[in-house]
Order: structure tokens, then sequence, then C-alpha cells
């Protein structure tokens, strides 16, 4: 009588705590969690932004009327120095650059260079004053002594190089009599001599060019 008594009891008491835990679970359902979360502000500061400042002073307008002075057109000063234009024509440039051509070819005679040297340095004297010619002809400068001087002696020592170049390849199969002679070592010599005085000339000549 008493193990009924007891097993009832048990029973019982199983119910009641079965029942107990179904009310809670009903009773949180919906709710989340109701657990103990974290203080998760404890270390989160937030980061406000704060306003900065330049490390410099600001500039003024450089556009500005009133920071920028006008400019004394009416100084002589300023005119003749700081706004001094380039006088000098092109003409005067381009004759500029000719003469040490010229000087290269006089020196070529002076050092008594070998044909091959010489004709080279001639060769380009005279590309560069053809140059000058189409590039003046008609014009106010083509009548200038300079220039005339130029294009003459540019002439000059075009055919002295073809002598000296012409020489040097039909000399071994000449005699020095009649036509030959044009060959010879002293009558280029000569020419050589008469070409030294007429490029010295020039050069002169071209220097006065202003």
């Amino acid at each position: 009588m008493r193990k009924i008594i007891l097993v009832s009891f048990i029973f019982l008491l199983i119910n009641i705590q079965a029942y107990a835990g179904k009310q809670e679970k009903n009773a949180l359902e919906g709710n989340g969690y109701v657990g103990k979360l974290p203080d998760l502000t404890r270390q989160y500061h937030s980061e406000e932004q704060k306003e900065t400042k330049p490390v410099f002073e600001q500039t003024k307008d450089f556009h500005s009327a009133n920071e920028i002075k006008p400019v004394p057109r009416d100084n002589p000063a300023f005119l003749n120095i700081i706004l001094k234009t380039d006088k000098t024509s092109m003409y005067t440039n381009d004759i500029n650059e000719i003469i040490p051509m010229y000087e290269r070819v006089l020196q070529s005679i002076e050092d008594e260079e070998n044909v091959q040297k010489f004709v080279s340095k001639v060769y380009f004297l005279n590309k560069n004053v053809e140059y000058l010619t189409d590039k003046y002809q008609g014009k106010p400068e083509s009548k200038y002594v300079s220039f005339q001087q130029m294009t003459k002696s540019s002439l000059h020592c075009k055919s002295v190089a073809l002598l000296r170049s012409e020489a040097e390849k039909y000399s071994p199969y000449l005699a020095y009599q009649g036509a030959g002679y044009i060959y010879n070592k002293n009558n280029i010599n000569d020419q050589l001599e008469y070409l030294k005085a007429e490029i010295e000339q020039t050069i002169a000549i071209l220097k006065d060019v202003n």
C-alpha cells in the first residue's frame, strides 16, 4: 500500500515540473534572448568628427588686382632691359652659323689635311650655302655684298674640292703635261693658296654683318 502511494506521489511531482517547464517556455517564446548580455558600451567610444584647422594661414588671392603692380612700360630701363628684344635679324643669325664652316675649311687648308677631310668640310659648307641661296632668292638680302661674296667663295671651294678629288683619282694615269697639268701637285697647292686668301676675305666680310 505504501509503495502505491509513493509511486503516485512521484508521478504527480513529475507532472507538476513538466507543466511548469511548459508554462515557462510558452512565456519566453517571441521575446528573444532574455539572458544576461555583456556591457559592450564599456569599451566603445564614439568617434566624433573634430573640426581641423590648416597649419598655414590662408593666402591672398594671387589674381587680386590690388596685389599685382602694373608693368612700368613707361620706364625706359624696363623697356630696354627687361623687355629687350632680339634685334639680330634672321639673315645675321644665318651668316653667324656659316662663318664657322668657312673657318673649318680654312683650317683644313692650313693643316694640309687629306683630300677626304677637305672634301667633306667643303661639302657641308656648300649644302648650307645652297640652303641660304634658296631661302633668300629674290629677297633684298640676295643683293648684299656679304651674300654675293658667300655664294662666290662657296663655288670656289667646290671647284677646288673637285680638283683635288680628280687629281687623287686620275693623277697616277696622267702625265703632268698638257691637260694633265691641272692635276699637278704644284698647281693644286697654288689653287689652295688662292682659295685660302678668298676664304679669309669672305670671313672678314661676313663678320661685319649686323
